[in-house]
């Protein structure tokens, strides 16, 4: 696996300099119109990124929140199958990119990288940032305009992901587009919000994928049915992100970062190892103890308590953060 710290700085720096000679105030009402489109309800035929400013403003401000996402959830399958790397990867509705930069840091080239959207103006603003990056695979990335819905074809290839996309597509198509990932692919990641909505698309799609007859490789410690009862709670993971004076400006904040929340599945057909159990919340550190809430293979929902008469794992769980895999069980 390559270090992430190539890649993830030379996106940073290549989003810094879009902005120049964009207007900070057009930037900031440009983000604050797309997520409240992005937040209603978009017709598959008419992409929200509409020109140039558009997707200058929304991939400075979105594109490092997408990227800790995916490279999140690549991270989780990269651990399930860790002498396995992708050879070919398309990315469907990837925009400006943010999955294909999280790909090439997650696995080591050679690779070939095809993205897939029906916004032009992103794809040629996510080729004008690929033609600097780092790697030859995003260098020689192939960018095409499609119509991300039903009657979409992929090539065979060993790994498809679909990041922050079937929220904006009907119930239809986002059936279409998950079917077409499992006929074509070796494996397939999905990426949405972490909101209860967001985690119910992913619930779908993972019925979906194991229906097609793939196996869960992360997050989950299974491929049976989510234990999670819907309207109760929702699977959902965080990922840190720095924030730039961009994210500042349009959200009043001052931190230098914030927190993305998502949720995913990442479904293979190759053998996987998935984790025996999967921590679903932050740890709640008290005096002497760890609880750990879990999402495990034998017992569904679990909540462990770890003390400290457990020795190292009681250490190991002082450590341990959501999302994380949790190896072993303590002894009683």
């Amino acid at each position: 696996m390559t270090s992430t710290v190539p890649t993830a700085e030379a996106l940073r720096s290549a989003l810094a300099g879009l902005l120049d000679g964009l207007p900070p105030k057009q930037a900031a009402q440009a983000v604050e119109r797309l997520i409240a489109n992005y937040r209603g309800r978009t017709p598959t035929d008419a992409p929200v990124l509409r020109d140039r400013s558009d997707v200058v403003a929304y991939a400075a401000y979105r594109m490092p929140a997408t990227f800790e996402a995916v490279r999140s959830a690549l991270a989780g399958l990269a651990a399930a199958a860790p002498a396995w790397a992708p050879g070919s990867h398309v990315d469907v509705g990837g925009g400006t990119g943010a999955a294909t930069w999280a790909v090439d840091a997650t696995w080591a080239e050679p690779r070939t990288t095809t993205v897939l959207d029906w916004a032009e103006p992103a794809l040629a603003l996510g080729r004008e940032l690929a033609s600097d990056a780092p790697s030859a695979a995003l260098r020689a990335a192939d960018w095409q305009r499609r119509i991300i819905g039903p009657g979409l074809q992929l090539p065979a290839t060993d790994l498809v992901t679909v990041s922050y996309v079937l929220g904006e597509l009907t119930p239809g198509a986002r059936r279409a587009v998950v079917a077409e990932a499992a006929r074509a692919a070796q494996a397939v990641v999905l990426i949405e919000p972490g909101t209860p909505d967001g985690y119910l698309r992913i619930r779908e799609a993972r019925e979906q994928l194991t229906d097609a007859g793939m196996r869960v490789a992360a997050p989950c410690p299974h491929s049976g049915t989510c234990p999670i009862v819907p309207g109760e709670d929702w699977c959902h993971f965080s990922a840190r992100v720095s924030r730039s004076s961009l994210h500042r400006q349009v959200k009043g904040g001052s931190l230098a970062y914030e927190d993305e929340k998502f949720s995913y599945v990442a479904a293979v057909r190759f053998p996987a190892d998935p984790a025996r159990a999967r921590i679903t919340r932050k740890p709640q550190i008290r005096k002497g103890m760890v609880l750990l809430d879990l999402c495990t293979a034998e017992d569904g929902l679990r909540r462990d308590t770890v003390t400290k008469r457990h020795g190292p794992l009681y250490r190991e769980a002082r450590d341990a953060d959501w999302g994380d895999a949790w190896p072993a069980e303590p002894d009683s």
